[in-house]
């Protein structure tokens, strides 16, 4: 039986093509320290937006996640949103992007940058 994710064991995978591909733009910006930054803010066309940036910075709220040998952080607001989902990256003849697949999400737009819970 699968365990329920909640507050106390909350997680936010990341697939090994996620991972390569973020070790990759890390060490093209020559800043080793980089982590993944994920976030959820209002807006897109679904309610909420996910926002995915490369910091430096862990703040106070963040809850940092370590998989295939990156780091990922995410705040507390925005894990509420996220818990259990899952980050990949795709490269195929549409071209090439991180998407997320979550759980929590009743729905999504086309482009898949926003969703509905």
């Amino acid at each position: 039986m699968t365990e329920a994710l909640s507050p106390t064991n909350s997680r936010i995978g990341v697939t090994e093509s996620a991972a390569a591909r973020v070790r990759t733009l890390i060490e093209t910006e020559g800043k080793p320290g980089l982590k993944l930054r994920l976030s959820v803010s209002g807006g897109g066309c679904s309610g909420f937006q996910y926002g995915i940036t490369l910091d430096d910075a862990v703040n106070d709220d963040d809850k940092v996640f370590d998989e295939h040998g990156i780091s990922v952080v995410v705040d507390e607001t925005s894990l509420d949103l996220l818990n259990g989902a899952v980050v990949d990256f795709v490269d195929d003849l549409i071209g090439s992007s991180f998407q997320i697949t979550n759980p929590n999400a009743t729905a999504t737009c086309g482009c898949g940058n926003s969703f509905t819970v």
